[in-house]
């Protein structure tokens, strides 16, 4: 293996043997090459199906690499190139993991993304501050928390929704949960303020805005995690 020159045959069915050593996989049933491949992209772009007849029948058929019916489920092997590209439900049903730690984590890297993308912006502002530029600090948390409470209730509107409409659909609606979720932080603020006066520290209105979208973003996850919990392909 150390001379590149040569070439190496393994004849096997046990995958992790082939995982950990092979660099190509050759795959042949009844004497036919199905494929051949890489073993990365392999791994990366294909997955194996097992379900009902119902979800087999539902199939893209022209998805389906190859397939086999054992006694109580068929097992299908599907390219998975990407969730816009191969639909969500068959990507995660794919997966070797629970279909709840898939969304929950889309969800955790949406907050990641967010976060870095106020720290980004937040650290020009501070250097302009240091320098004497006429920025508070009051200035820039009440910057940090408009933009936080706009971004959790755009993601807790659009993730969701990115798992129920095509990708054309998901992008509308991305882009209007950010329009919606502006709207939704004015109302928040002159309702808090009919319970709570805060005219005088629209710092603490924002506070309690950014509360309000912390909690409702966890809701949508959660609506999430149920309602796909269970979903079958389509």
């Amino acid at each position: 293996m150390q001379d590149e020159e040569h070439s190496i045959l393994v004849s096997s069915h046990i995958t992790s043997d082939l995982e950990k050593i092979a660099d190509y996989i050759v795959f042949i049933h009844e004497g036919k090459v199905v494929f051949s491949k890489p073993k990365d992209e392999l791994i990366e772009q294909y997955g194996v199906i097992k379900c009902g007849a119902a979800q087999f029948d539902a199939l893209d058929k022209s998805d389906i690499i190859t397939y086999r019916k054992m006694d109580y489920e068929w097992q299908i092997l599907v390219c998975i190139t990407s969730d816009a590209g191969s639909k969500w439900n068959k990507n995660v049903i794919a997966m070797p993991v629970s279909r709840n730690q898939i969304i929950s984590e889309k969800f955790i890297f949406y907050i990641l993304l967010a976060a870095a993308g106020l720290i980004t912006a937040l650290i020009p502002c501070i250097v302009l501050m240091l320098a004497g530029a006429d920025i508070t600090v009051h200035s820039l948390c009440l910057y940090a928390a408009i933009g936080m409470s706009a971004t959790l209730l755009a993601g807790g509107i659009s993730l969701p929704c990115a798992y129920l409409f095509d990708p054309e659909k998901s992008q509308v609606v991305f882009m209007m949960s950010f329009m919606a979720s502006t709207g939704i932080i004015v109302g928040l603020v002159l309702l808090t303020n009919l319970f709570i006066p805060v005219k005088n520290n629209i710092l603490l209105a924002f506070n309690i805005v950014l509360v309000i979208s912390g909690v409702c973003f966890f809701i949508s996850y959660r609506i999430a995690a149920v309602v796909y919990q269970n979903r079958d392909i389509v």
